[in-house]
């Protein structure tokens, strides 16, 4: 099968055109505009940025496209915390500029997608299969080092080591995916955190069954994506829940058979009654999901995630539920009915492996990225952008650099 010719396709390949055109080796003390959060919590201001040279297992990227998270919004409103000055934004790709001397993965003018999951290849989690988790030993520079980023001759922080709201991004080579080079880098943005939170939650995270029945709360970019991980998986039923009648009408879009709007009623209530089952103990009610996902960050939506599974469910938290925030669930249900609650970092990924994977299924017409762009932006509109998020007006926004 051909893959496809995308809507947006020649200005996606305008984009990898403009980035391959740029490529120019490393200069010391070179600048770039950047956005940076001076306070917690506060707004972005676009600046001008020192960006070092590359190390010796590092990569200096020119930004093509990177998306607007709420992860990133998450710290500009106070719910989690940093040291400032910060360069937001984890969600890009674009176009390898120059390399360090032991990089041997990448070389100037492949295209990359970044992940906050780098590996270090060496701790237990990563010998154990689970790089998602692992602890970054030698991935930063040493605290006396020469900082990456500097701003008027300070120290500057790249979020989750990457600062993905600037021109260029000067990363570990551990924290990038090579990709196909026909990939558009606006669409391959998204694959660097909403697409791999919300699918990898579905496949590597839960392990979604075939045939089994899905519940979705919160139908922003990533429960969007939870919502057609969840149809490519093959489950029968994906239940999509939002407060919002667009992102409802999304959800549908991308493989919901069944909406419920939470504003009208309890939603566990009313996922229970779409899918009934037979009462526990005479007591507790009876039906609900094989598999909830809650991708909003609540204390109330990760209880009612849990509440609304039937007998031997899984729970699965991916939203940044805001630090000292406690999750109260039956403790009954936990061991007579056996309920589980887990988390989800980043879709238990593999991102090496997923990614590229995820690309794939695109060009091949199977996973929705168009769709999930609702807007494309300029840096210096970054601030209207989380704005357009925080009113839940857009599924994803992304900064297109030129």
């Amino acid at each position: 099968m051909q893959p496809r010719s995308a809507p947006g396709e020649q200005r996606g390949s305008a984009q990898q055109s403009r980035a391959t055109a740029l490529w120019c080796p490393a200069r010391e003390d070179t600048g770039m505009r950047a956005a940076v959060l001076h306070t917690i919590p506060g707004q972005l201001t676009v600046e001008d940025v020192g960006i070092d040279a590359p190390g010796p297992r590092e990569v200096l990227i020119r930004t093509a496209a990177a998306g607007l998270c709420h992860s990133d919004l998450h710290f500009m409103e106070g719910k989690y915390f940093s040291v400032t000055p910060l360069v937001l934004g984890h969600e890009s790709a674009g176009v390898v500029e120059a390399v360090g001397s032991d990089v041997t993965y990448v070389k100037p003018g492949d295209h990359v997608i970044t992940c906050i999951s780098s590996f270090c290849g060496q701790c237990e989690f990563c010998l154990a299969g689970r790089p998602s988790l692992c602890d970054r030993v030698g991935l930063d520079r040493a605290p006396d080092a020469e900082p990456r980023l500097t701003l008027d001759g300070a120290r500057c922080e790249q979020f989750a080591t990457l600062g993905s709201f600037a021109e260029q991004l000067l990363v570990d080579e551990r924290a990038v995916v090579k990709i196909r080079a026909d990939m558009p880098l606006d669409r391959a943005a998204l694959i660097g955190c909403g697409v791999t939170t919300g699918v990898g939650a579905v496949f590597r995270t839960a392990r979604v069954e075939a045939g089994s029945t899905v519940a979705v709360i919160g139908c922003g970019g990533v429960g969007l994506n939870c919502v057609q991980g969840a149809a490519l998986a093959g489950a029968s039923r994906v239940v999509a829940i939002d407060t919002n009648p667009m992102k409802l009408k999304m959800a549908e879009l991308f493989g919901a058979t069944d909406v419920v709007d939470a504003t009208k009623a309890d939603p566990v209530a009313q996922v229970k009654d779409l899918l009934p089952g037979a009462p526990v103990m005479g007591v507790l009610p009876g039906g609900g999901v094989d598999y909830a996902f809650e991708a909003i960050g609540l204390k109330q939506t990760a209880e009612q995630a849990f509440g609304m599974l039937k007998k031997g469910g899984t729970a699965t938290i991916i939203g940044m539920i805001p630090l000292g925030t406690n999750i109260e669930i039956h403790g009954v249900e936990l061991f007579l009915l056996e309920k589980k609650l887990q988390g989800s970092n980043m879709g238990s990924n593999r991102f090496r492996q997923d990614m590229p994977r995820y690309i794939e299924l695109y060009l091949d017409g199977r996973l929705k990225l168009d769709e999930l762009v609702s807007a494309r932006i300029s840096l210096d509109e970054v601030n209207d952008g989380f704005a357009a998020l925080t009113r839940g007006e857009v599924a994803r926004s992304v900064i297109v650099f030129d």
